[in-house]
């Protein structure tokens, strides 16, 4: 698929990058001619620099004859600009990134629909709900949910003294009551989609697959269940830190947010009656202990610099902090992250590539593939997909035993008619059915790919 990248920043870059990887074919528009060379030289695109909302530029890059244009510049009115001329010209569908609060409430749907925008995005809005739900269920390194809640899949990190140690998966559903699936494993650099042989090992980072409720139940049983974070200091006073600050004031949850340039500090006072900021530097220790570092369930750090994000979540750690969250968007910096024993990390810009990812791969849905919902995980060597069972799926009414699944690859979970099915077996696709569908190392574009040809 045709696809044009307009707006090469650190979210361009990335999204870019992905595209190519899954094989679409992909035009970059930037005026920085110097971040042009650099991504021609590295990706296998054609570059062509200009303001992406110039008619002209628009037509080098060919807008007639793309399938989707994706504006991601630092500019909401650029990018809405983008978008609709890029329609006019012939493109079939458009992306914007719109990041201003001011934009996304009710009048979003409106300019969406006058200016004919396919798709919007707020990369700070959706991390949010990232962290939101990260928050509600602080034992887990990463929560992903599906279908409006119904099923999720959490990934945690085995300690040196968990039950799970030396236990083999086939023996996991006997040893508990919870009804879940270990549905994969990361352990050093390879990740694996394990079968009933399995052993786990401490220092394993494992994806468990189940209901909310059965997930809570389990973390019970492994003497690993935190309530949900009440009380919440935030470093760094963003975008994302409003959006996230905005939503946890709203449950009647205790927020602090520590920032430094006294301007933002009141736009965040003014917008926030709720919560308590604090016009301070957050790098000095002495004031998040003053402000209550010591008392509070959970820390998220969330300034533009990574290195200070890393560092203030280590020493966040150091105090006892029951839950620590760093943001992240340096994949070079991930492995020092980890290093340090900070295992939950969120990256806005993997968080929007892996939407684009999925909105590629479900627009080519008139060659076959029927992708709802894509995650990755793992460290992007595992995905998680959400297809809808269409009628004529060859393989269905045939019980799992009976077919053969690819290597690396597992159903994890069926929703049919609101219920949540773990499956075995002796269960069996069915028509309607959302089916939750995890693969290491592989691109899965359509149900059928999870089959041995």
């Amino acid at each position: 698929m045709k696809i044009i990248i307009n707006g090469c920043g650190k979210i361009g870059k990335t999204i870019l990058a992905s595209l190519v990887a899954e094989g679409h074919d992909v035009v970059a528009i930037d005026n920085n001619p110097q971040v042009l060379t650099e991504i021609t030289n590295i990706y296998d695109v054609m570059g062509v620099c200009g303001n992406g909302t110039d008619s002209d530029v628009l037509l080098e890059a060919g807008v007639d004859k793309v399938e989707l244009v994706v504006s991601m510049t630092g500019s909401d009115e650029l990018n809405m600009l983008s978008c609709y001329l890029a329609k006019k010209l012939g493109a079939k569908y458009t992306i914007a990134r719109i990041r201003n609060p001011e934009y996304n409430d009710k009048s979003l749907s409106f300019m969406r629909e006058q200016l004919d925008i396919s798709l919007t995005l707020n990369p700070e809005l959706i991390t949010s709900g990232e962290l939101f739900n990260l928050l509600k269920l602080p034992s887990a390194a990463k929560v992903e949910t599906f279908s409006v809640r119904n099923f999720e899949i959490v990934e945690i990190k085995l300690k040196p003294d968990s039950p799970f140690d030396g236990l083999k998966i086939m023996d996991l559903r006997n040893k508990f009551k919870a009804k879940f699936l270990i549905s994969a494993v990361r352990r050093g650099e390879d990740a694996y989609i394990p079968d009933g042989n399995f052993v786990l090992e401490s220092g394993d980072r494992i994806c468990i697959s189940a209901t909310t409720i059965e997930i809570i139940r389990l973390m019970k049983e492994i003497g690993i269940q935190q309530n949900p974070a009440k009380k919440i200091m935030i470093f760094g006073g963003g975008k994302l830190a409003f959006y996230l600050a905005k939503k946890l004031s709203e449950g009647n949850n205790t927020v602090t947010i520590i920032e430094k340039q006294i301007d933002v500090c009141e736009r965040l006072c003014e917008a926030l009656p709720k919560v308590t900021v604090v016009n301070a530097d957050g790098t000095d220790q002495e004031v998040l202990l003053e402000e209550g570092l010591l008392s509070v369930d959970a820390f998220v750090s969330l300034t533009g610099m990574d290195e200070q994000n890393i560092l203030m979540s280590a020493y966040a750690q150091t105090k006892g902090v029951p839950k620590v969250i760093t943001k992240i968007n340096r994949e070079a910096l991930m492995p020092m992250a980890e290093s340090w024993g900070l295992d939950t990390v969120v990256s806005p810009k993997m968080t929007v590539s892996n939407i684009l990812v999925q909105y590629a791969r479900a627009l080519e849905n008139s060659q076959g593939s029927s992708v709802e919902t894509l995650y990755k995980l793992m460290d992007d060597k595992v995905e998680v997909l959400e297809f809808i069972v269409k009628e004529d799926f060859q393989n269905n009414n045939i019980r799992f035993k009976d077919l053969s699944l690819k290597p690396n690859t597992l159903v994890a979970g069926i929703i049919r008619n609101r219920k949540t099915i773990i499956p075995t077996g002796d269960d069996m696709f069915l028509p309607l059915d959302k089916v939750i569908i995890l693969a290491a190392n592989q691109r899965i574009n359509k149900l059928s790919d999870i089959l041995r040809g």
